[in-house]
């Protein structure tokens, strides 16, 4: 099998660091991976996004011009890049802070999950990442959570090891929001 997804939002959501997380989950479960980040040049607040695809086999180009799945954090990007997931993907929507009122992607799943609210919910907004990767993990199931939580080890500095049962709650809670959405 073979996975690529785009994700995006703007800088200190945590984008590129949930990118890293997700590449590394993929190679704890034996696939190979290529990842490619992208970012304005501001320090804060200017665009951010990646592109994951792990795969089995070959992953050839981290290139993806439509995206099998796109997690997207915030509006910007949502009227950007949307409408670019492919027939049949998946467009993952941070709608804490997306206005989808009038959108139809055709063909393709619309998932919300209010991302930002369950970050604070469970104490800090900057987990809004480590949410968007559990919804992404539950919404595809092209990884298991597990992957995610032991790849936290390797995509946070040691520094921050000690934030790991946070990021964990993060992750499940991501998770379980899909699984509400999509009962909903």
């Amino acid at each position: 099998m073979r996975y690529d997804l785009f994700f995006a939002g703007y800088g200190g959501q945590g984008v590129l660091l949930a990118g890293n997380l997700l590449s590394y989950a993929a190679i704890r479960e034996g696939k190979n991976v290529s990842f490619f980040p992208a970012y304005g040049v501001e320090k804060r607040g200017g665009a951010a996004m990646c592109t994951v695809v792990f795969a089995d086999g070959e992953t050839g180009s981290p290139v993806v011009g439509e995206p099998s799945v796109s997690v997207i954090l915030n509006q910007l990007s949502f009227d950007k890049y949307a409408a670019k997931v492919k027939q049949g993907g998946i467009c993952l929507v941070n709608s804490s802070l997306v206005e989808r009122a009038g959108v139809a992607l055709e063909g393709r799943e619309l998932l919300a999950v209010p991302m930002n609210q369950i970050a604070i919910e469970l104490g800090d907004v900057r987990m809004v990442n480590m949410v968007a990767c559990g919804a992404y993990a539950a919404a595809t199931g092209a990884l298991a959570l597990e992957s995610l939580q032991k790849a936290l080890k390797d995509a946070l500095p040691e520094r921050n090891h000690r934030l790991i049962p946070a990021n964990i709650k993060a992750i499940e809670a991501g998770a379980a929001a899909v699984f509400s959405a999509r009962k909903a």
